[in-house]
C-alpha cells in the first residue's frame, strides 16, 4: 500500500442468511448460541452425504430472477439503505460493484437443462444461470456506472471480493462500492460436494478431535466500503476501517490444504503486511474453519507461526455451525460478524466444539459467545483450488 492509497472504511451492512433475513436477525442469533442448521425442505435431499443445510427459510421475493440472485438484491438493498446511500446517492460513475459466488445461478441452471430435455429451452433460465448475473442485475437497479465484476474463488470469494472493491477504492477508480457473496443451495452443487467428501455426515465441528467435513448453506452478505473522505462529507456511520488483505493460491491440490499451511499462512501474514498491523495488536480472529480433518490443523499452524505465542492470547472462533458455509458469501458474512464482534465487544461462539485436539491448541470460543474488546481482528477464508483470502479490520472509533 502507498503512502497515498485511500483510505477504505465500512458504512452498510447487509445479509440473509438461515439465522435471519437482515444483519440484526443474523447478529442476534450468533450471540444468542444459535443454529440455522435444519432439514432441506426446497428439494429431496435424498442420497446427499447430508441432509442437512443452512436453508433459508420462509424468503419471499417478486423479484423475476433466479434464488441466488434473488437474496443478493435483497441483500444489495438492505446494505444501501444500512450506508443511507439508496436516499443521499453518491456520483453514480464512481459507484460500483464486485459480487462473488460458488455456483451462480445453479437453481436456473438446473431449470434450464430440464427445459432442454424436454426440448423446450428457456433462453431466460441460461441468463440467470450466468455466473455475473447479479453484479450486472445489481449495477442496472441502483444505477451503479463504476466498476462491475464478478469473483468466483471458491470459499475464499467473499473475502476477495471486498479486498478487490477496496483495491478500485485505493486506487481512486470509485469512491463507493459494494461488494459481497451469494449462492443458493441445490442438489447439483450439493451432490458434486458430496462426491468430494467436504460435507460430513455428521455434524459440523470446527477444530474438534472429531470433525469430519464442513456443512454448507445459502445465502447472501453485502458491505458498502467507501472512501474516508467521500463518507465523513456526506455524515454516513462507519463500522469500521478495512486496513489491508491479501489473496493468494496453495498451486497444490483441488481440495486438500498444502502441507504446514504455507498458503494460508503466507496469506495471513501479507495481509498484516498490507495492513501494517503487528500480529500482537490483532484482538481476534474469524477463522475460515470448515471442521474438515485437515484444514483446521493448517488453518491453526498458520495462526500459530504468524502470530507466535500471541495466538495463544486472543479468541478465534468459526460460525459456520451456526448458518452454514454459504459458499460465496461465507468471507463477506463472516467479516460482518468480525466488524459487529468488535463494534459490541463480544465474540461469536464455535458451536459443537466439544472434544479437543492437540493439533488444534488454541481458544476456538466454545458453545457460548463471549464478551470481549477488540479494536484490531481480521477474517480468513479458504477453499477449493487452494485459494485463500484474509482481511484486516479495525473497530471505527469516533474522534
Amino acid at each position: 500500500m502507498s503512502e497515498q492509497s485511500a483510505r477504505v472504511v465500512v458504512t452498510g451492512l447487509g445479509c440473509v442468511t438461515s439465522l435471519g433475513h437482515n444483519v440484526d436477525d443474523f447478529w442476534r442469533s450468533l450471540r444468542e448460541n444459535r443454529t440455522g442448521l435444519s432439514r432441506i425442505s426446497r428439494f429431496d435431499p435424498t442420497g446427499l452425504r447430508n441432509e442437512i443445510a443452512g436453508e433459508v427459510k420462509e424468503f419471499a421475493s417478486s423479484e423475476p430472477h433466479d434464488r441466488a440472485v434473488q437474496f443478493a438484491l435483497a441483500t444489495a438493498q438492505e446494505t444501501l439503505t444500512d450506508s443511507g446511500l439508496s436516499e443521499t446517492p453518491s456520483e453514480h460513475a464512481q459507484s460500483g460493484v464486485v459480487c462473488s459466488t460458488n455456483f451462480g445461478g445453479a437453481d436456473s441452471g438446473e431449470q434450464y437443462l430440464t427445459s432442454l430435455r424436454a426440448g423446450m429451452p428457456d433462453p431466460r433460465l441460461w441468463t440467470e444461470f450466468q455466473f455475473n448475473h447479479a453484479s450486472t442485475v445489481i449495477a442496472e437497479r441502483f444505477g451503479f456506472y463504476g466498476p462491475a465484476s464478478l469473483l468466483s474463488l471458491s470459499c475464499s470469494s467473499g473475502t476477495a471480493a471486498i479486498g478487490l472493491a477496496m483495491d478500485w477504492i485505493r486506487s481512486d477508480r470509485a469512491k463507493v462500492m459494494l461488494a459481497g457473496g451469494h449462492d443458493s443451495l441445490s442438489y447439483s452443487s450439493l451432490a458434486g460436494l458430496s462426491i468430494l467428501r467436504t460435507i460430513t455426515a455428521e455434524q459440523i465441528r470446527p477444530f474438534d478431535k472429531r470433525r469430519s467435513g464442513t456443512i454448507f448453506g445459502e445465502g447472501a452478505a453485502m458491505l458498502v466500503l467507501e472512501e474516508l473522505g467521500h463518507a465523513q462529507a456526506r455524515g454516513a456511520h462507519i463500522y469500521a476501517e478495512v486496513l489491508g488483505y491479501a489473496v493468494n493460491n496453495n498451486a497444490y491440490h483441488l481440495t486438500a490444504p498444502d502441507k504446514g499451511g504455507a498458503g494460508l499462512r503466507w496469506a495471513l501474514q501479507f495481509a498484516l503486511d498490507d495492513a501494517r498491523c503487528r500480529p500482537e495488536e490483532l484482538d481476534y480472529i474469524n477463522a475460515h474453519g470448515t471442521g474438515t480433518p485437515y484444514h483446521d490443523v493448517a488453518e491453526t499452524l498458520a495462526i500459530k507461526t504468524v502470530l507466535g505465542d500471541h495466538a495463544y492470547r486472543l479468541p478465534i472462533s468459526s460460525i459456520k455451525p451456526a448458518l452454514g458455509h454459504i459458499m460465496g458469501g461465507a468471507g463477506t458474512v463472516e467479516a460482518i460478524a468480525t466488524i459487529l464482534a468488535m463494534r459490541d465487544s463480544i465474540v461469536p461462539p464455535t458451536l459443537n466444539y466439544e472434544e479437543p485436539d492437540p493439533e488444534c491448541d488454541l481458544d476456538y470460543v466454545p458453545h457460548q459467545a463471549r464478551p470481549h474488546q477488540a479494536r484490531c481482528a481480521v477474517s480468513i477464508s479458504s477453499g477449493i483450488g487452494g485459494n485463500n483470502a484474509a482481511v484486516v479490520l479495525r473497530r471505527w472509533e469516533q474522534a
